[in-house]
């Protein structure tokens, strides 16, 4: 695995399907802003997945065979761009170059576990889901809901403690 290269610090969650990544984010990310951090995400999806509705003009427009769509108001932007099916999917540092990077102080990556990033695993014992840190050594703390039955070195965070999850969090920024 090659190290990704990044203006700002990456931390990314890792986790099986229904353990709460999505929800975690949800939580952390207004505690973030609220002591000041500017918070980019990244978020993997595994299935084909819309953003926009049918009937809408920028998915109508997408669907009758622009490439790429970009559609702006005073308050947002969003670009969206197809791309054919490809043998491998894109890398997580091609997405990051997306990213205007000079905007932010942190980017939290949802997915991408096979990534050398920094990661936060989250685990639920209760879901009998393999612990991931086991295999992956990008693993640098692990947010659970409930006793760990493996030993470990690494930093153990209470997964219903978001301010305390936000905290290590911060740790992290301020050490880069």
């Amino acid at each position: 695995m090659t190290k990704i290269k990044a203006k700002v610090p990456i931390i990314g969650f890792s986790a099986y399907s229904g353990t709460g990544k999505t929800t975690l984010l949800l939580k952390i990310i207004p505690l973030l802003k609220k002591r000041g951090f500017e918070v980019g995400v990244i978020k993997h999806a595994h299935h084909t997945f819309e953003i926009d509705q049918p009937g809408k003009d920028s998915f109508e427009i997408r669907k009758a065979g622009a490439s790429q769509m970009l559609i702006s108001s005073k308050t947002r932007w969003a670009l969206m761009v197809e791309q054919e099916k490809e043998k491998q999917e894109k890398r997580l540092e091609e997405y990051i170059a997306q990213l205007d990077q000079d905007k932010l102080d942190i980017i939290l990556v949802e997915g991408f576990k096979s990534e050398a990033i920094p990661k936060i695993e989250l685990h639920r014992p209760s879901l009998n889901h393999p612990l991931i840190y086991e295999d992956d050594d990008s693993v640098i703390a692990v947010a659970t809901d409930a006793p760990l039955n493996n030993k470990t070195t690494l930093p153990i965070l209470d997964l219903n403690n978001h301010k305390a999850i936000t905290d290590f969090i911060i740790e992290i920024i301020n050490k880069k």
